[in-house]
């Protein structure tokens, strides 16, 4: 045993050294690209690098997935209240000034990469020619004219979709919204091998665009507080931030929940509330609320060891996840910015470049903080407010006669007789926006469909209808054409299929 113990305390000290070898070869190459700043980039940078350090030193120090499984257990029945609950206490007379005290964000640094689009994922076309972005700004002057408020717009960018955001937000300039934008960190990321930057300096465009990533919407919390925006809004006397993903087409301003924030019925304000919703067969890998220490605790399932991944993705153990859609009090970020006592897992996020170097990113999750805040919630929503656009399956779904639009708000037609939308899978020929557009003439009517696959070479004629399961599978070299008219109703087809005008 004794011998044992040294052995045990001789490799701890071995990694101790390694650790400190790592952090301190780190240091000297972030130190290298820091000189390379441009004196008016200098601060900036010096904030970016100095995060990124902080990050690293926590990478090094932890081991494997951060949560022990024997400690999670369900949330408390309070914890999470069902939101009919929370809608039945009605709203007050004075619902501007509740209002008056929001501020809506929007998590912006994502790009269109994953639909075959260059620019911010923010400037998709999503309807009517209408972009995420407008249909935000049209939600938002909805309510100001409404209510006769001043509610703004704060979009967090990232270097990759600063320029282009601020480049439209000029068409904007008479809504009748303010519209703030603020920056989210620029790190380094590092070879998977030598655990060291990929960057020599400090340049982000050309061939260097690679070397450096945007670490996560986590880095909301600190990139708020240093764009001295966060500062501001308290002094114009905003309490509360309601923070989703631009490509959540369900997430908008909810006045039942921001009246429970704000006139809570046990006069004890959350800090946090998260809404949480039912998992369906397709959202098994979304992050769930826990009970963790005696705290709420959203975990992702890159934090579950191997064995219990299984039992993370039932839906009888684990009922709901994490829409991130989040209402934080603005007074509470500051406090714990302050006191660097925000915690959240690091997300160790594994990548390949075009080149071939496997290099790492390190990233936080924005709801991971739920911890840290004091009187955390959870609302479980109806799932119209989670519609997310990922894929253009999605983004078929939107555009469809499934949902109407009024006034930049999408809501399931009254026609559809099921609350859930129908599962469609498009093959790799649509996942293009500009070829997936190409291969429909018009939308097809999807009221009353269930289930739609499309694999291969087909394309879409006018007025085409779509009912039940509808399975349509060229094969490799062959092309079907779905006729201009046509009524597919539990129908499989396959093969080749083209009617040609003569």
């Amino acid at each position: 045993d004794f011998s044992k113990a040294m052995s045990q305390a001789g490799s701890s000290q071995f990694q101790e050294v390694i650790r400190q070898q790592l952090e301190y070869s780190m240091k000297l190459e972030l130190d290298k690209i820091l000189a390379t700043a441009p004196s008016n980039e200098l601060e900036h940078t010096e904030n970016d690098l100095e995060g990124f350090k902080k990050l690293f030193h926590r990478f090094l120090q932890e081991k494997g997935p951060s949560v022990d499984w024997g400690k999670i257990q369900r949330p408390p029945e309070d914890s999470i209240q069902p939101y009919e609950k929370i809608k039945a206490r009605g709203l007050p007379d004075n619902i501007a000034s509740v209002l008056n005290k929001l501020v809506v964000v929007k998590l912006n640094g994502g790009l269109g990469t994953s639909m075959g689009c260059k620019g911010p994922k923010s400037l998709i076309g999503v309807r009517n020619e209408n972009t995420f972005l407008d249909l935000t700004v049209q939600q938002i002057e909805h309510l100001n004219k409404s209510y006769n408020t001043d509610v703004p717009l704060v979009l967090m960018n990232s270097f990759n979709t600063d320029d282009d955001t601020k480049k439209i937000l000029q068409k904007y300039s008479h809504s009748g919204v303010k519209i703030y934008t603020f920056n989210q960190s620029r790190y380094p990321r590092i070879n998977k091998e030598t655990l060291l930057p990929i960057a020599k300096d400090v340049s982000y465009s050309g061939e260097n665009t690679e070397c450096w990533y945007p670490p996560g919407h986590g880095d909301i919390y600190a990139s708020f507080y240093n764009s001295g925006l966060l500062d501001n809004l308290i002094a114009e006397g905003k309490e509360y931030i309601f923070v989703s993903n631009i490509d959540n087409l369900g997430a908008t301003v909810d006045l039942y929940i921001l009246n429970h924030l704000m006139n809570p019925p046990n006069g004890k304000r959350c800090e946090f509330v998260m809404e949480v919703t039912n998992k369906t067969r397709a959202d098994v890998k979304g992050g769930t609320l826990t009970q963790y220490e005696n705290k709420l605790r959203l975990v992702e399932i890159a934090q579950v060891p191997k064995a219990h991944v299984d039992e993370f993705k039932s839906v009888s153990k684990f009922k709901i996840f994490n829409t991130n859609n989040l209402w934080i009090a603005l007074s509470a970020i500051k406090r714990l910015q302050e006191k660097n006592a925000i915690d959240m897992e690091i997300i160790v996020n594994p990548k390949t470049l075009d080149g071939g170097l496997n290099i790492i990113q390190l990233e936080t999750a924005v709801g991971a903080a739920i911890k840290s805040f004091e009187n955390s919630l959870g609302i479980n929503v109806p799932r119209s407010r989670f519609l997310p656009v990922k894929t253009t399956s999605d983004l078929l779904l939107v555009m469809s006669n499934l949902y109407s639009l009024n006034a930049g708000s999408l809501t399931m037609s009254e026609k559809r007789e099921f609350p859930t939308v129908p599962l469609v899978k498009l093959g790799s020929s649509f996942t293009k926006v500009q070829d997936y557009l190409r291969r429909f003439e018009s939308i097809p009517d999807m009221l009353e469909l269930d289930h739609l696959t499309v694999s291969g070479d087909v394309t879409f004629g006018k007025n085409v209808s779509l009912k039940g399961t509808v399975i349509i599978i060229a094969n490799h070299g062959d092309r079907i054409d779905i006729p201009a008219g046509a009524l597919l109703e539990n129908k499989i087809v396959s093969g080749n299929l083209r009617i040609l005008d003569h």
